[in-house]
C-alpha cells in the first residue's frame, strides 16, 4: 500500500470513541477500482448518490479490496432512511426489527444498504440490559457517528461513490496495511455490548492473517465467559461462520489460545488433552478447510460430531460397562451429548440427526460381507462417516485396515462391488424345518 509510505497522517487514537476529522485517501493514493466492485453495488451507489443522498461502500467489502480479495458481500451505507431506499428500488425489502435495513435484491445477489447509525451515547440506558449489552439499536446519525457503531478499526473504512476517495475517521487503513486488528472504543465496553465481537476478533484475525492488538487481546482473555449470556442460536450461526470459511483450522487454534472453546463445545476440552484426539479435531478442521477451497459441500454434523466424538465414546462405553447392549449406549450417550451442548450452541436437528448417523455406521464399518455391509455402502451418510473413520484412522485411534478395505471397494465397479459383498466367510447354515411339519406342503 504506497500511499502509506508517501502520505503522512496524524495520530489517530480510536479508543477515546471521540470523532476526529477524517483522512481522506483520494482515488489516487488507494488501490480500489470499480473493475473490482460487483455491477449491483455500483447501482445502488450511483442510484443512492443520484438521487442526493450519500452513498458509501462499507466495512469487509472496502477491507477486502484494499487487500486485494475480491469480497463475498458488499454492503452500502448512507445517510438515507430506510423508506427512502425503498422508494428508489423496486427489488428492495425492509428487513429488521431491531435495527432496519433495506436489501435490494438482483436475482441471488443481495445488496445490504444501512442507515447511518447514531453512537451509543445517544440511546436511552434502558436500551441496554444489566451488562451493558445492546437490547435495541434504531437510532439513525451521520457517517462521523456511524463510524463508532462499527467495531473494527479496519472494518469502518467509507468508500465514497461522489469521488472515488476513502473516508478514515479510526486509522483503518493503516491498521490494514500493517494487518493489525483492532477494536474501535474501550475494549471491555464494546464487548460487553456484544460479546460476540471477541468471536468476530478470532474470525477476522484467522481469515485474514492479522496480529490482534494488545488492548483488544487482554479483553478477550479476561471476558470470554460474557459468552454465557449469548443465546445458543446466535452462537450457532457464529461458530458456521468461523469453521465453514476456509480458515477452521485456524480459527479453532485460536480459539483454544483465547480460552473462548470451553464457552462453545465445553465437552470437548478434556478430550482434546489427548494428543489422538486433538490430532483427529485439528485433521477434521483441515479436512472442512480443503472442502471449502475445493467449493465442495460442508455440513456442521461433521465437525460437530469430531468435537463430540471422543465424550460419546466414552460414555458409551461406561453405558456398556452398566450392562446396555452396544447400540443402546451409543444412543444414550449421543442424547446425553447433545443435549448438554445445545445449552451452550444449539444444533438442529437435522444437523444432529446426521452426527448421529456418524457415529452409528463407525462399529459397521468391521462388516465386510453381507446385507450388513451393503446397508453400510448404501447409507445416506455413508460418505460423510467413511471420511470421519478414515480421518480417525490417520490420526491413530484406530488402525488404518477398515479404511483401506472400504477405500478399495469404493474404486471396484458395481457389478465387483456386489460380488465382493456376497461373499460368504462361512456356509450358509440350513434352516430346520420344524417338528412335525411336511415340508412339501399339502397333499
Amino acid at each position: 500500500m504506497k500511499w502509506f509510505k508517501t502520505k503522512k497522517h496524524r495520530k489517530i487514537n480510536p479508543a477515546d470513541g471521540v470523532a476526529r476529522d477524517p483522512i481522506i485517501i483520494p482515488r489516487s493514493e488507494h488501490g480500489i477500482s470499480r473493475s473490482n466492485i460487483d455491477e449491483p453495488a455500483l447501482k445502488v451507489l450511483y442510484r443512492l448518490h443520484k438521487a442526493g443522498y450519500q452513498a458509501c461502500l462499507v466495512g469487509g467489502a472496502v477491507r477486502d479490496l484494499m487487500l486485494g480479495r475480491h469480497p463475498k458481500d458488499f454492503d452500502v451505507a448512507t445517510d438515507a432512511t430506510p423508506e427512502e431506499v425503498s422508494k428508489l428500488f423496486r427489488n428492495c425489502r425492509l428487513i429488521g426489527r431491531r435495527f432496519r435495513l433495506a436489501h435490494i435484491h438482483f436475482g441471488r445477489q443481495i445488496i445490504e444498504v444501512a442507515t447511518f447509525r447514531a453512537p451509543h451515547g445517544e440511546l436511552h440506558e434502558e436500551h441496554h440490559d444489566e451488562s451493558g449489552r445492546i437490547l435495541r439499536d434504531n437510532v439513525y446519525g451521520e457517517i462521523h457517528d456511524d463510524v463508532w457503531r462499527r467495531d473494527f478499526t479496519a472494518n469502518a473504512l467509507y468508500y465514497n461513490i461522489a469521488d472515488f476517495s476513502i473516508i478514515d475517521y479510526v486509522g483503518g487503513a493503516e491498521d490494514i496495511a500493517n494487518r493489525r486488528l483492532r477494536l474501535i472504543g474501550d475494549q471491555e465496553t464494546r464487548y460487553r455490548e456484544d460479546p460476540v465481537r471477541m468471536l468476530r476478533a478470532i474470525r477476522f484475525a484467522s481469515k485474514l492473517d492479522f496480529s490482534i492488538d494488545e488492548n483488544c487481546k487482554q479483553a478477550i482473555l479476561q471476558l470470554g465467559p460474557l459468552l454465557e449470556e449469548i443465546p445458543s442460536a446466535r452462537l450457532f450461526e457464529e461458530v458456521l461462520k468461523l469453521f465453514h470459511s476456509g480458515h477452521a483450522e485456524e480459527s479453532f487454534h485460536t480459539l483454544q489460545k483465547y480460552g473462548l472453546l470451553e464457552y462453545l463445545f465445553p465437552d470437548a476440552i478434556d478430550a482434546l488433552q489427548d494428543d489422538t484426539t486433538a490430532e483427529f479435531v485439528r485433521l477434521a478442521m483441515q479436512s472442512t478447510d480443503d472442502r471449502v477451497k475445493l467449493d465442495k459441500p460442508v455440513t456442521p454434523a461433521f465437525l460437530f460430531a469430531a468435537l463430540l466424538w471422543m465424550p460419546v465414546k466414552k460414555q458409551t462405553e461406561a453405558n456398556i460397562e452398566a450392562g446396555m447392549p452396544a447400540a443402546v449406549a451409543l444412543q444414550k450417550a449421543a442424547t446425553k451429548l447433545i443435549s448438554r451442548q445445545v445449552r451452550y450452541v444449539s444444533i438442529p436437528k437435522r444437523f444432529t440427526t446426521t452426527m448421529r448417523d456418524i457415529w452409528a455406521l463407525q462399529s459397521r464399518f468391521r462388516h465386510h460381507t453381507g446385507r450388513r455391509a451393503y446397508g453400510v455402502l448404501n447409507h445416506p451418510k455413508f460418505r460423510a462417516a467413511y471420511d470421519f473413520l478414515c480421518l480417525r484412522a490417520n490420526a491413530g485411534e484406530i488402525e488404518i485396515d477398515d479404511c483401506r478395505w472400504w477405500t478399495e471397494l469404493q474404486e471396484k465397479n458395481p457389478e465387483q462391488q456386489k460380488n465382493i459383498l456376497s461373499a460368504q466367510k462361512h456356509p450358509p447354515r440350513k434352516r430346520r424345518s420344524r417338528p412335525g411339519r411336511d415340508r412339501g406342503g399339502k397333499h
